[in-house]
């Protein structure tokens, strides 16, 4: 009995220590990351591994590089892009408040300064907002493939009519469609090519003709010149993008407004102040009822209306890959997209994603870091490596490099 009891343990035995290594050896379930609910949790500057003193240090240097141009958004538009041919404003702007921002790491606030709180224009980072709502589309099969050609997607586009005219005849042979695609060159531009600015899409949207945007040196080549082949040439154009905002409102046949709100910024928990404006003009009707179709920046006026706050949150969703906590917001495929460099532009990916491709977008900051960019300057700036999300506003552009030098010196481990 005794010999028996003494070979069951031999045989029990290695069992229960190759349990117990196992145990030992076995990856630990990661924790899910926090994420702020209706209000932010913070930590000090060194409980989150930063120096105090320098991160003070990147704070008051930011505030000392408040921007030159003209608080009223109005006026600095009429001395910068109002200039420009067809220039005027056409979308509501608002004069800003004083230089702002926020620091997090790990999602908690380890700082703020300014006025965080302050709902103000945030110019072209509306563009990741806008590539957000093309992503979640791309996401649930609204958009099989972003290398589809965009113009197979699109139903006509109705402009809105407030009153019927009252001589119908004198209307014949002018159309009350809006048709983005009507021409040979529009018809291979793909969803990709939009997102990534090199499309060189031409046309005029809600009165902005494309060469109209940033135009060329030479007068004589605004209406002339040969489109490059989608694809092959990157340029900045608000009037191209805000034909990508008019064709994913066709696909979501929604205002693009409700989409955001409803899957991204809601979920995320964003405050209910913000706002997506669009022109004046910008009206069709969809579905029979009136939508404006908003735009993707602040150039003639309007585009997100937001505060630091919500900005943080959406940068810490894009550090965390599309992640809130444990729910999947924007999805890993759309986000690794988004960080891809675009051939002719490997600086940008989908906008507005300004990747930090060998160091070139901002040396101070690591290879691995990306931002959500706008004039102002208005910055969401994401550092995963360093688990860091910052939103500046109202900074010199030109400071901006040197003050991520002094921040990212502060971390400390």
């Amino acid at each position: 009995m005794i010999r028996s009891l003494v070979v069951s343990l031999a045989l029990v035995a290695p069992c229960a220590f190759e349990v117990a290594a196992q145990a030992r050896t076995r990856p630990a379930v990661a924790a899910t990351p926090y994420v702020p609910g209706a209000t932010w949790e913070r930590k000090t500057p060194a409980e989150a591994g930063l120096d105090p003193a320098k991160l003070t240090a990147a704070i008051e240097f930011a505030k000392a590089k408040d921007a030159r141009a003209p608080r009223d958004m109005e006026l600095s538009h009429y001395q910068s892009f109002g200039r420009e041919p067809y220039g005027q404003g056409i979308g509501p702007f608002k004069p800003r408040g004083e230089p702002s921002g926020v620091v997090l790491r790990g999602g908690y606030v380890i700082a703020s300064w300014g006025e965080p709180d302050r709902v103000d224009m945030t110019h072209s980072v509306t563009k990741s907002l806008l590539s957000a709502t093309v992503g979640l589309a791309w996401d649930r099969g609204l958009i099989p493939s972003v290398r589809d050609t965009v113009w197979k997607s699109q139903a006509p586009v109705y402009r809105l009519r407030l009153e019927a005219p009252s001589e119908p005849a004198t209307s014949e042979g002018h159309s009350d469609f809006i048709d983005p695609w009507g021409t040979p060159h529009n018809r291979t531009i793909t969803w990709d090519d939009l997102l990534r600015q090199t499309s060189d899409w031409e046309g005029t949207l809600w009165g902005k003709p494309d060469w109209a945007d940033r135009p060329a040196q030479n007068p004589a080549e605004w209406r002339t010149r040969k489109r490059a082949q989608p694809g092959t040439t990157y340029e900045y154009n608000d009037v191209r993008v805000n034909v990508l905002a008019l064709a994913a409102t066709n696909i979501w046949r929604r205002p693009l407004p409700e989409v955001l709100r409803d899957h991204l910024m809601d979920p995320i928990g964003a405050s209910r102040t913000w706002r997506w404006n669009g022109y004046d003009n910008a009206w069709i009707t969809l579905d029979g009822r009136p939508v404006q179709a908003v735009s993707g920046g602040g150039h003639w006026g309007g585009g997100m209306f937001i505060n630091a706050w919500d900005m943080a949150r959406f940068g810490l969703l894009t550090q965390r890959r599309g992640m809130w906590g444990d729910k999947r917001i924007l999805s890993e495929e759309w986000v690794k997209l988004s960080l891809t460099p675009t051939v002719p532009q490997p600086t940008y990916g989908y906008m507005n994603w300004f990747l930090n491709t060998d160091r070139q977008w901002m040396p101070n900051a690591p290879a691995s870091a990306f931002g959500h960019v706008g004039n102002g300057t208005n910055l969401v700036f994401v550092s995963p490596e360093h688990d860091l999300v910052v939103v500046v506003r109202w900074i010199e552009n030109n400071a901006i490099n040197e003050f991520l030098g002094l921040l990212l010196g502060a971390v400390a481990k």
